[in-house]
C-alpha cells in the first residue's frame, strides 16, 4: 500500500512482444545479447532476467496471432509485479478501470489483467510467496 492507502506496483515483471518469428528473435537475443532464451510454450520464447532482489523479470516473444497480448494491434504488453493482486484489482474496479474477470493462480504466482487509458492490455503479477 502506498502512503495514500492505495495499492501500487512494485516494479516491472516482464515485457512481452508480438513478433513475426518468436524462435528467430529469441535466437537473436540469445546470440547477440546473451539472454538464456527458452521455449515457454504457447509459441513464446523468452528469458528470465535476474533482479537485484529475489525473483526475476521476463522477456518473451509471442507469435503475431497470440491472444495473450490483447488486441492484435497491441505490439507490446507490460507485466507489473504487485504485492496484493486482489486488493489492486478491487481498487482498479472501484476506480472504473476495465479489469479482466479472469484471475490465474499457479505455482508461478497470481495473474490478473486490466486495460490502460489508451486501451492496452496490462498484466499484473503477484509472485508466489517465498
Amino acid at each position: 500500500m502506498t502512503d495514500a492507502g492505495r495499492h501500487a506496483v512494485l516494479g516491472l515483471g516482464g515485457v512481452f512482444l508480438r513478433v513475426r518469428d518468436p524462435e528467430a528473435l529469441g535466437g537473436w537475443y540469445r546470440d547477440h545479447l546473451g539472454l538464456d532464451v527458452q521455449d515457454f510454450g504457447n509459441g513464446g520464447f523468452g528469458a528470465m532476467l535476474p533482479l537485484g532482489t529475489p525473483g526475476y523479470q521476463l522477456w518473451t516473444a509471442f507469435p503475431q496471432d497470440t491472444a495473450a497480448l490483447g488486441a492484435a494491434t497491441q505490439p507490446v504488453m507490460l507485466s507489473f509485479r504487485v504485492a496484493d493482486l486482489d486488493g489492486l484489482l478491487a481498487q482498479l474496479r472501484a476506480d472504473g478501470v476495465e479489469v479482466d474477470q479472469r484471475v490465474e493462480r499457479s505455482e508461478y504466482g497470481v495473474f490478473g489483467w486490466c486495460v490502460d487509458g489508451e486501451g492496452n492490455r496490462v498484466e499484473l503479477w503477484q509472485p508466489p510467496s517465498e
